[in-house]
C-alpha cells in the first residue's frame, strides 16, 4: 500500500522543485527524500520526477497523480478528525454555498454550542457532486444531483427564478417580464452546469431556441455586475439578488406564466448512521427530522 508520507514527500519536491528545498519544508535528509521518490516510483511501476539543470519537473504521469495525491491526504487528515475534534465537510455549489446556505451552518454551530468544526466547501456544482463521491465532503447542497447509486437525495427547496435588470432598464417597472421580451435580448450566462438552461428550454417551448447567451461570466456575483453595468440582463435564483433588489440597485422581475423555480437538493452517503454528524446537520437544513 502506498506510504502516505511519500505522498507529502512527492508533493513537497513538485512545490519547491528541489530535493533539497522538499528536504527541508519536511524535516528530513537529502537521502530519505530520494528514497521516497524512489519507493513510490516502485509501487507505482512509472518515473514521476525529471531532474534536470531547471531543477525538478514532474512527469506527465506525476501531473495526473496530482489531484489524486491531495485528494488522499485531505482524506488522511478528515479520517483522523473521527478520533480527535467531531468535524463535518459540508460542499455547496456556487450560489447555494454564497447566498443561502450560511444561516444553517450558524444553527449547526449552535445546536452544538460551537463544539463541533465544520468545513465549508464552496464550488462548482460537479465539483462539490466528485467530491461527494470520492467522501472529500459528508453532505452536499446542489442545483442538481445525477443519481449516482449509493447517495440518498432529498428535495430540500425550490427557488425561483427571476429576470434581472438595472433600475434604469425599459422593463424595470414591470410587474413580470412577458417570454417573448426574452427573444433576442442579450443574456448573460453565469456558471455553466447548474441546469438553469434546460429549465428555461422547458419553461419557453417554443422561444426557448431564440434566447442566446451571448456572454459567459462563470458566476453570478460577476453576472451581477454585468447587469448593473448594462451589459445585458440574466436569469438568476431569486436568493442570489434579494438584497439588491431591496436596496433598489437591480431589479428582480418574475417571469410570465406559472413561477419558474428550481429544484435544491441535498445529498449523503446512503453508508452515515441517522446520529452521524451529516444527517444531524440535514436535519436541522430540512427543519425536521430525516430516516
Amino acid at each position: 500500500m502506498v506510504n502516505l508520507q511519500h505522498i507529502v514527500t512527492l508533493l513537497a519536491v513538485l512545490h519547491t522543485g528541489s530535493f533539497r528545498e522538499a528536504a527541508k519544508q519536511c524535516g528530513l535528509s537529502q537521502p530519505a527524500v530520494s528514497q521516497h521518490i524512489r519507493k513510490l516510483e516502485e509501487f507505482f511501476k512509472v518515473r514521476l520526477i525529471i531532474r534536470d539543470n531547471a531543477g525538478c519537473q514532474p512527469t506527465q504521469e506525476a501531473r495526473a497523480f496530482i489531484p489524486y495525491a491531495k485528494s488522499l491526504l485531505r482524506m488522511a487528515e478528515r479520517t483522523m478528525s473521527v478520533f480527535q475534534r467531531p468535524s463535518i465537510a459540508i460542499g455547496a455549489s456556487s450560489n447555494i454555498g454564497i447566498y443561502l446556505l450560511q444561516p444553517y451552518v450558524k444553527a449547526y454551530l449552535e445546536h452544538h454550542n460551537h463544539s463541533r468544526d465544520v468545513d465549508l466547501v464552496i464550488n462548482r456544482n460537479q465539483v462539490i457532486a466528485d467530491k461527494l463521491h470520492s467522501g472529500e465532503i459528508d453532505v452536499a447542497v446542489m442545483e442538481w444531483w445525477d443519481n449516482r447509486p449509493g447517495f440518498t437525495a432529498q428535495l430540500w427547496r425550490k427557488e425561483e427564478l427571476v429576470v434581472i435588470v438595472p433600475p434604469q432598464h425599459p422593463w424595470s417597472n414591470l410587474p413580470y417580464i412577458p417570454k417573448h421580451l426574452l427573444k433576442g435580448a442579450k443574456l448573460l450566462g453565469g456558471e455553466p452546469g447548474t441546469g438553469t438552461g434546460r429549465l428555461l428550454k422547458q419553461h419557453f417551448g417554443e422561444y426557448a431556441k431564440d434566447i442566446q447567451v451571448y456572454m459567459h461570466l462563470w458566476s453570478t456575483e460577476a453576472v451581477k455586475q454585468g447587469v448593473k453595468a448594462g451589459l445585458g440582463v440574466s436569469v438568476v435564483l431569486a436568493g442570489t439578488v434579494a438584497q439588491e433588489h431591496r436596496s433598489g440597485t437591480l431589479r428582480a422581475i418574475p417571469i410570465e406564466g406559472q413561477p419558474l423555480q428550481k429544484d435544491l437538493f441535498v445529498i449523503w452517503s446512503n453508508t452515515r448512521l441517522s446520529d452521524s454528524l451529516p444527517l444531524q446537520f440535514v436535519r436541522i437544513l430540512m427543519g425536521s427530522s430525516t430516516n
